[in-house]
């Protein structure tokens, strides 16, 4: 078992990295990975990982996510490794792609149809597409701090309480259709559509804020808002890609009570694997069927996809890991305060068991973006980096996600590595 001592054996890491930088692009494949550059793994079985160095970690990242039952749960391995000894994309339509359709519709119990993809980017860009052809409308709008993948259209970087473009060759133009708003403010929502509401195709939202912040709706907000769509002919679309099958089965259409017209899901939803979806109300997904809105993709639907999303979700729903992941991390959730007041530190808490977020900063509740960036968020990116050195694989954002692959043994295990971290003599994070 790894040490609760500071490690530095990065050898083999070392040379990866080298090598990575003179092929790929900052050494990584994602910019998101930018901030966790010279890590290189080697294999993860349930909660843990190892590095190309031995070193082990307990993860509360899942690969951004989508590990929800662990890394590589057994029976999804297995069902894949089986549906694909007799091909992987055929260019046409196969039974599992069928049946996954039939069984997440099934459990989601809300939507009538369902498109699959392979990322949670080009799925949002689908549900817009079908906003703006079933309404006539070119405007939508999204919030501070949510994110929709990285398309010019979604990308939003917020300076104070200005929206604007993220990334260099992304112009303004590309956000003329963008309107950006405070979440979790019914009144200014209402407002907006009172004004514009003849020009807006759709509102789009995480429905709780998981990527940045683990923020609930407020009491009240997401039924306000379903009023508000259905009020002025507006598509209303959930972005589940981080919240799908890891809030309830349902994902938070089920825990949060209010149904959508259209919903983006991934992560979860397939133990790991590549794969995505856009489910809505039958009349507005027959668009796609008919073939007067395009969506498109030669691996949609493919036999992998197909498996392991029916693999993971005959697991979600045989043998439910909910009821364990809310107490591990409801656990957590109380224990890691405690240990900042234990080292005088405002270490603070916030989100529910599954996906919650770590930061410095008073304890009061925040509910939107602005809140959020008011937290010292550079300091808690530093105890992250000192935290991975002790075995505990967190993000430098803040965010915690739980598995089902989390239990006893981890949160023992997360909580002295914790403490041993708190306990440096001369904290690089202070």
């Amino acid at each position: 078992m790894r040490p609760t001592t500071r490690h530095r054996g990065n050898q083999r890491a070392a040379e990866l990295r080298a090598r990575a930088l003179r092929r790929l692009p900052g050494g990584v494949g994602s910019n998101v990975r930018l901030a966790s550059a010279t890590a290189f793994f080697a294999r993860g079985e349930g909660a843990r990982l190892w590095d190309v160095d031995g070193n082990e970690y307990i993860d509360y990242l899942l690969g951004q996510g989508p590990n929800f039952l662990g890394h590589a749960p057994p029976p999804v391995m297995a069902a894949v490794a089986d549906a694909c000894r007799n091909g992987i994309v055929y260019g046409a339509q196969h039974p599992l792609e069928v049946e996954a359709a039939e069984r997440l519709c099934e459990v989601l119990r809300w939507p009538d149809m369902v498109r699959f993809g392979l990322s949670g980017t080009e799925m949002v860009q689908a549900a817009l597409r079908l906003a703006r052809a079933v309404t006539g409308r070119r405007k939508f709008i999204s919030f501070e701090g949510h994110y929709h993948g990285w398309l010019d259209n979604v990308l939003v970087a917020v300076d104070g309480a200005t929206p604007g473009p993220a990334s260099a060759g992304q112009w303004p133009e590309h956000l003329a259709d963008t309107v950006v708003l405070p979440w979790n403010d019914a009144d200014l929502l209402a407002d907006r559509i009172a004004e514009q509401g003849e020009e807006i195709a759709a509102v789009i939202m995480e429905p709780m804020m998981c990527n940045a912040g683990a923020i609930e709706p407020r009491d009240g907000f997401l039924p306000q808002v379903r009023r508000l769509c259905d009020a002025h002919g507006i598509v209303l679309i959930f972005d589940e890609v981080i919240t799908g099958f890891r809030l309830a089965p349902g994902g938070a259409a089920e825990r949060f009570g209010v149904v959508p017209d259209l919903a983006t899901y991934g992560k979860a939803m397939a133990g790991g694997w590549p794969v995505s979806a856009l489910a809505g109300r039958g009349d507005l997904m027959e668009r796609f069927g008919s073939g007067a809105v395009n969506h498109s993709g030669t691996f949609n639907g493919s036999v992998m996809a197909a498996a392991a999303t029916l693999a993971t979700l005959d697991l979600l729903t045989s043998r439910p890991p909910y009821a364990a992941i809310a107490d591990v991390g409801g656990a957590l959730m109380a224990a890691l305060p405690e240990l900042g007041r234990d080292h005088d530190l405002p270490l603070r808490v916030q989100g529910v068991p599954a996906a919650f977020h770590v930061s410095f900063g008073p304890p009061d509740a925040v509910h939107d973006y602005r809140g959020l960036a008011r937290l010292d968020g550079e300091r808690y990116a530093r105890l992250a980096e000192a935290l991975q050195d002790h075995g505990v694989w967190v993000a430098p954002r803040g965010i915690w996600y739980v598995s089902a692959a989390h239990g006893d043994g981890e949160l023992a295990q997360t909580l002295q590595r914790v403490a041993a971290t708190l306990h440096e003599a001369d904290p690089s994070w202070a």
